[in-house]
């Protein structure tokens, strides 16, 4: 979080007036920041990738519209951090009455207690700042959602003090009148109920708030941003044609279009696994099997397209790995931790979890997951390891050559193979230019089971051993 600039001086209104402060709509003011931005070349929010030339210029057309958005995508597309950034399109600091609950503008107070306090003090009106991290406001959508959650209900303490119910002052403020001058984000919209929606719609158009019976008029000023799955349309709730009318902007995400972004996320977002006295490099190879897992998870038959692989997918698969790396090589005392092929297994645990297989596919999870990760290595080693380089490893197994890898074996004794087996320096050379046994052990793991998946070596699998041999 970036450290926050001091807080203005003027604690008056009419210090305010003299300072020359300007009110603006949120809606403008979003607008505002974001001509800067533009302008300046600058993105509009930082650590948000893939969306450069696809979602970012229709949200960019949006705030200059000054529309409220609706983002359709499913699971895991960042939908909810975009939201989130949004916060950083408002101006730092902004002036409300003091006492005020939902951020009365000291120009055009709204609220009862704001209108009071300004006629009796003018001037001398005592106002307080807000940053912008305190001016949005969150819902996560739940059937149970009531409308004293969202706008408000009365206050029977305060009736019991002894103010009519009629009074304004009886009310206890709901979130979206709490984030008045704001930000107000509803995710999962579908799952309102629709009588909730009816309330929202009202609320944000109509500007007339009814409860228990009688109407408070609450000008509110908020920019409205919602997301949803287009499943969710007709699997769990519909939104209403009246709300969705609301939105002046409906855009589509998207999961990484290629590999190379899904891994320029993972490294954004996967936690390193830091230990005292240990090293980790994870190799380039590896981390393209990991994404290439995701992408032909997208592609698959036999996985629900409708729930989504989500990118977190490849990050949770990403930290595995690295995770089943340190195990491994922690108990055999290497300090040196670099991923191998034997180390892909252990993505079984956080890929079951995070993908929904096809009803006619249930029972057999695992052997989809199993053949999904057998796919994303032969990709990447098709890609990664031309055919010419990999002739005469070939030809040596087929004399009868037998080599030893696995779990239980240390990185030392894998490596080892490089120099027993002269035809393995080559193709390892191409993926590697490291010579600690730890990289190379991962190279030649890699190399021999590229070979068998492209159906060149055999390979005979027990426990956490495999021994590859030739097809002769």
């Amino acid at each position: 979080m970036e450290p926050r600039a001091a807080m203005p001086s003027p604690t008056t209104l009419g210090q305010l007036r003299a300072a020359g402060w300007e009110s603006l709509p949120v809606k403008e003011e979003v607008r505002r920041n974001a001509v800067a931005r533009i302008a300046s070349g600058q993105p509009l929010f930082d650590k948000v990738l893939g969306y450069e030339d696809t979602v970012m210029p229709q949200l960019e057309n949006a705030l200059l519209a000054g529309h409220d958005v609706i983002f359709l995508g499913e699971r895991g597309q960042a939908k909810t951090r975009i939201i989130r950034s949004l916060v950083g399109l408002l101006d730092e600091w902004m002036p409300v009455v003091a006492g005020s609950e939902i951020n009365d503008d000291p120009y055009a107070p709204v609220s009862r207690h704001a209108r009071d306090l300004v006629a009796e003090l003018g001037d001398e009106t005592p106002i307080t700042w807000v940053h912008r991290e305190d001016r949005f406001g969150e819902k996560l959508a739940t059937p149970d959602t009531s409308i004293a959650d969202l706008i408000g209900e009365v206050d029977p303490i305060r009736v019991a003090e002894g103010r009519y119910l009629s009074d304004e002052l009886t009310l206890h403020y709901g979130l979206v009148p709490r984030t008045n001058r704001g930000i107000f984000a509803i995710n999962e919209l579908p799952d309102l109920a629709e009588r909730i929606q009816v309330g929202l719609l009202n609320v944000l158009e109509e500007r007339d708030v009814q409860i228990r019976g009688y109407k408070v008029r609450l000008p509110l000023d908020v920019l409205l941003v919602a997301s949803a799955n287009p499943e969710d349309y007709t699997n769990r709730g519909r939104i209403i044609t009246p709300l969705k009318d609301r939105f002046g902007s409906q855009i589509c995400t998207h999961y990484p279009l290629d590999v190379e972004t899904e891994l320029a996320i993972v490294h954004q977002e996967a936690r390193p696994l830091e230990a005292p006295g240990v090293t980790v490099r994870v190799p380039s190879y590896l981390a393209e099997v990991v994404a290439t897992l995701s992408h032909l998870a997208r592609q698959s038959p036999h996985i629900n397209q409708r729930s989504g692989v989500s990118v977190r997918l490849t990050v949770a698969n990403y930290e595995t790995l690295v995770a089943n790396a340190a195990r491994r090589s922690l108990r055999h005392r290497e300090t040196d931790i670099v991923p191998r092929v034997s180390d892909l297994d252990a993505l079984a645990a956080s890929t079951s979890g995070k993908v929904e297989i096809e009803t006619l596919e249930e029972g057999r999870e695992g052997q989809v997951v199993e053949n999904l990760l057998k796919a994303a290595v032969l990709t990447v080693f098709k890609e990664q390891v031309p055919l010419e380089r990999v002739r005469e490893v070939v030809a040596a197994f087929d004399e009868g050559l037998v080599a030893h890898v696995g779990e239980d074996i240390p990185s030392a004794q894998v490596a080892e193979l490089v120099s027993s087996i002269p035809a393995l320096r080559d193709p390892v050379a191409s993926l590697t230019d490291d010579e600690s046994p730890a990289a190379l052990a991962s190279a030649v793991e890699f190399v021999l089971e590229g070979l068998h998946l492209s159906k060149r070596l055999n390979k005979d699998a027990a426990g956490p051993r495999a021994a590859y041999r030739g097809r002769s």
